[in-house]
């Protein structure tokens, strides 16, 4: 076992682990900041951000009002709008700040304007973007500026486990202590397989989503909402886990693939039109929008139009654009096309919706902070108040920025009033064995999406809803019984985890006893006249 101490623990180094961190680097440079990944650095939700980021940028065209409107109609009235203002009037100096640090975005031919695209829900052209491949440019930019600051220290292949707490220090330490307080995490070392101690003054959780708890996902492997469930295991407040985001255009592809292609929402904003295998558009039945309305509206009708034919997925008709720009935009996605015999110049481009976004999450105020002390957090692992009950395209980025900043903004004030605990214990494995049923947890795992997708997906029921907790109640039982007594491994903790996040999604959605956002019951279609927030 070993013992690390750091000023601050960061975990995540996507968007909003790494934006954070090069900031406190830079204000403390004598101070040390400790990033945390369970893969490699470059492996993030943030890498796989296709569209782009939203930002009023064109100012004779756009404004702050426009971007605000845009968002709080996304959000269908659970958006909070002090937040939502804060983002988007804040959001262009954070979009500056990664230009300078090196990020290319896309310009007009023969100009030195920003190409601007144009997502479902945008009532303006305001997406910056980097072909389809725009959260790789930032994921690469924010890398090399992390790696130019010294006392930024990134520790790859470290699977977080649990928040260090009053929880671990003994009853008589919570009784007196006002408040729950972080003083780090247990982290395996997956090297070594060994649980080291982290001990630091700050923590900030920027663990991103939750979407591998569904069968089909945008987001790569590692998003197994592992910040979430470990907040909530520490009695963090958590709101919202019933919005799940599901993409209304993943590329189908009868060889399932994991994570699922994404066909980006700018795709649509470019001119491409969703049609039936016939031919037929059939947006017109459900938004005045058509192929624009917001994703919780399209991915509804997809499924809806999905249902009535009897077909495994609907179409993205693209033969109508120009050749030369489309490739121009969307090299990646052409390419993939291409690649399982789709030609998107000939050829409809099957799609099919996917899970892809949690809009709940942690619950943080205004400046990053947990409802437990010392405790921050960003990013898609967060319910900041922005999205509501549905993100609007391409405002995830632009938040993630925003919110390491603001953060920032707090810890620089407050990192020399906090010290370390050093009466942590060590990581107590004793009485547990090396795991031998990894069969068990395989299944498990496929089970448990299974349950998600089949009763808990994009139009939910009070009978599914209770199927699905009742099923997840074995699962919890039989995988906290293989906790007990096995040595820990990441695939473990990561199904353990998801466990967690379909419990508080199944949880939260039950309680909603209306249809909001992308919450759509068959049992309550309507929506409330008032609005509340699903606290856990």
């Amino acid at each position: 076992m070993t013992r690390i101490k750091t000023d601050i623990l960061v975990m995540g180094s996507g968007i909003a682990g790494l934006t954070f961190a090069i900031k406190a680097a830079r204000h403390f440079p004598d101070r040390q900041v400790l990033v945390l990944t369970k893969t490699n650095e470059g492996e993030s939700n943030t890498r796989y951000a296709q569209g782009g980021v939203a930002a009023v940028w064109n100012h004779e065209t756009d404004t702050f009002e426009k971007h605000v409107e845009d968002t709080l109609d996304a959000g269908d009235g659970l958006c909070n709008e002090e937040v939502v203002r804060i983002v988007v009037e804040e959001g262009p100096q954070r979009v500056q700040e990664i230009i300078d640090w090196g990020a290319r975005f896309d310009k007009e031919k023969n100009s030195e304007e920003y190409d601007l695209a144009r997502e479902g829900g945008h009532s303006e052209h305001r997406i910056l973007h980097y072909k389809d491949l725009t959260g790789w440019e930032m994921q690469r930019t924010i890398m090399e500026e992390a790696a130019s600051l010294s006392n930024i220290k990134v520790m790859e292949h470290y699977f977080a486990l649990d928040l260090i707490t009053q929880h671990h220090l003994g009853r008589l330490v919570i009784r007196v202590t006002p408040g729950i307080e972080c003083y780090g995490c247990y982290a395996l070392n997956k090297q070594t397989n060994k649980i080291d101690t982290i001990l630091a003054r700050a923590t900030v959780v920027c663990t991103g989503g939750t979407g591998q708890v569904y069968r089909a996902t945008t987001n790569p492997v590692i998003a197994t909402g592992d910040g979430i469930a470990m907040a909530y295991r520490a009695k963090g407040r958590v709101e919202n886990m019933e919005f799940v985001q599901f993409h209304p255009t993943s590329l189908y592809n009868p060889v399932v693939e994991n994570p699922s292609f994404l066909v980006s929402e700018a795709v649509r904003g470019f001119g491409g039109i969703l049609k039936s295998a016939e031919g037929e558009e059939f947006m017109q039945h459900y938004d005045e929008r058509l192929s624009l309305a917001p994703r919780d509206i399209v991915a509804r009708a997809i499924d809806s139009e999905m249902k009535k034919r009897g077909t495994e997925c609907m179409y993205l008709d693209c033969r109508h654009l120009n050749k030369e720009d489309f490739l121009a935009h969307f090299p990646t996605i052409y390419e993939k096309c291409k690649s399982i015999g789709i030609d998107p110049f000939t050829d409809m481009i099957p799609v099919v919706p996917a899970c892809h976004y949690m809009c709940g999450g942690i619950m943080v105020d205004t400046y990053g902070r947990s409802s437990i002390q010392r405790l921050y957090a960003a990013g898609e692992c967060t319910s900041t108040g922005l999205h509501g009950a549905n993100r609007l395209a391409s405002n995830s980025l632009l938040e993630a920025m925003v919110y390491a900043h603001r953060i920032f903004e707090d810890v620089k004030d407050r990192l020399d009033t906090w010290d370390y605990r050093d009466d942590v214990p060590d990581w107590n494995a004793e009485g547990t064995n090396e795991p031998k049923e990894m069969v068990l947890i395989t299944q498990s795992m496929k089970e448990l999406k299974d349950i998600m997708s089949y009763y808990v997906g994009i139009v939910r029921s009070n009978i599914r809803l209770q199927r699905a907790t009742d099923r997840l109640l074995i699962l919890y039982r039989e995988t906290e019984a293989l906790y007990q007594t096995t040595a820990v491994s990441p695939q473990l903790m990561e199904l353990r985890n998801l466990i967690t996040i379909a419990y508080l999604i199944t949880r939260s959605a039950t309680h909603r006893r209306e249809s909001r956002g992308l919450h759509f019951t068959t049992d309550y279609p309507d929506k409330l006249p008032f609005v509340e927030q699903s606290v856990l």
